[in-house]
């Protein structure tokens, strides 16, 4: 399978970045229209009641999914991190420890997820009307986690050698999986949300299956053998000191995001049904940032590990540029189209209201988010994730729970609420700036050797 790996250690760079940044983009888009088809489905067949009850649930999954998702970018820079130093026991490590933590922590989340669903709902007001749907469709997502998780971790292991193909491949089946699933459990079956949460964990579980099977068929350090499956402490304690952070950082947009959709969902199922509809356009712009983000962590990651500060510095320039061109020209054009793409979802005039302006707060300023997402990354790649989470959690968490809590409290309007995450974006962008260039600063000012020896 060497075609599909990347040289990130020599040549070009813009071309390299954009092969591996649009297929991983294209695939993370996949994974949200698993949700953006439940949402479409039970909008337009089963009602107004469980479509909010499917979008009371989409920042409750992220909160409880983040950390673990911040392991697989740790898992995903060390693997980077021992190709670039070329220590292929260490790979080998990393790779059968990231899939047993993935089976691990997945478990425990389901078990978890299951048994306080409903506690947890309650915690946030969701509104009595779509509280026992939201449940159900709560802890049947959640039981299916543990297969999540391991596409997660083995999609970001083959990341770490520059393939973001077959991660794509994996996920446009099982997508077509999921949309075939969701149309037979409600418009055969007649089943409303626990049909299309059905059909989300098959699909998963189809796109699990295809990872494990592909890493498996490896050649050399990155073959996955069950048999060898083990935690090496010192590999885990590698990735978890880059990927906590990480999954901490992603666990404070979530908590401030619980936070916001709390005064959502005081507003009232409108409001609900609305922000669902918003989020899945939302989502697919930061999965288009978020992939030249995670380019900048991987290629940073192997000439971090190879001790070639000059070109790390190089790629940032490149991942950030081309990141604020792509994202920020998408971002406009949805912004431009909200009315019609809002409509998709939904018949109902006073839903598209509101999703038309959740969608031109957001949107209209996501280029702002470019640069807090991709400099977080190449701090990442360099070992450093404390610094972004660091910057996140005052720039964001922080400001977002005292802007709820004054300003939105004194004026409770949509608009008032919505503001908040451009405002809340100026200020975490002025943190992350400086962190960056403290953190390469001091790199290249050590000229640090190649790491993961």
């Amino acid at each position: 399978m060497a075609k599909l790996e990347i040289n990130m250690l020599e040549g070009s760079i813009w071309d390299k970045v954009l092969k591996f940044a649009i297929p991983l983009a294209m695939t993370s888009i996949m994974q949200q229209l698993f949700n953006a088809a439940d949402v479409a489905i039970v909008g337009q067949f089963v009602g107004k009641e469980a479509l909010a009850a499917v979008g009371a649930n989409g920042i409750v999954i992220n909160l409880m999914l983040n950390l673990m998702v911040g392991l697989s970018i740790g898992a995903n820079v060390a693997c980077a991190n021992f190709l670039g130093a070329r220590t292929y026991l260490r790979l080998k490590k990393a790779v059968h420890t990231s899939m047993l933590v993935a089976v691990l922590c997945g478990i425990f989340l389901a078990v978890f997820g299951v048994t306080f669903g409903r506690d947890i709902l309650l915690l946030i007001d969701t509104p009595p009307e779509i509280l026992d749907a939201a449940e159900l469709y709560l802890q049947i997502l959640m039981a299916g986690v543990p297969t999540l998780l391991l596409y997660n971790f083995g999609a970001a292991l083959l990341r770490s050698k520059g393939d973001t193909r077959r991660p794509l491949y994996a996920m446009l089946a099982s997508g077509c999986i999921n949309v075939s699933l969701n149309l037979f459990f409600v418009l055969a079956l007649h089943m409303g949300v626990e049909g299309v949460a059905i059909a989300t964990v098959i699909a998963t579980t189809c796109s699990a299956c295809l990872i494990v099977y592909w890493l498996h068929q490896e050649e050399g350090p990155m073959q996955l053998q069950l048999r060898k499956l083990a935690i090496d402490v010192s590999v885990l304690a590698y990735i978890a000191r880059i990927g906590l952070p990480a999954g901490l950082q992603g666990m404070v947009f979530s908590f401030s995001n619980i936070i916001i959709q709390i005064a959502i969902n005081n507003l009232g199922a409108e409001y609900i049904a609305a922000s669902a509809i918003a989020l899945n356009f939302e989502f697919a712009a930061f999965f288009i940032l978020s992939a030249f983000s995670q380019a900048a962590t991987t290629f940073v990651g192997q000439n971090f590990g190879a001790g070639n500060i000059r070109r790390c510095r190089q790629i940032m320039r490149w991942c950030v540029g081309m990141n604020f061109v792509i994202t920020g020209s998408i971002c406009l054009l949805m912004s431009l189209l909200a009315p019609f793409l809002a409509a998709i979802y939904t018949a109902d005039a006073e839903v598209i209201e509101y999703a038309v302006l959740r969608i031109r707060y957001i949107l209209t300023f996501e280029f702002m988010n470019v640069v807090i997402e991709t400099c977080s990354g190449g701090m990442r790649g360099v070992g450093h994730s404390l610094y972004p989470a660091a910057a996140c959690f005052l720039g964001v968490c922080v400001f977002r729970v005292i802007y709820i809590y004054t300003i939105f409290a004194a004026e409770p309007v949509f608009s008032v609420l919505m503001a908040v995450y451009p405002i809340s974006w100026v200020f975490t962008i002025l943190l992350i700036i400086g962190a960056y260039f403290y953190v390469f600063n001091k790199l290249e000012r050590s000229m640090l050797p190649a790491v993961g020896k």
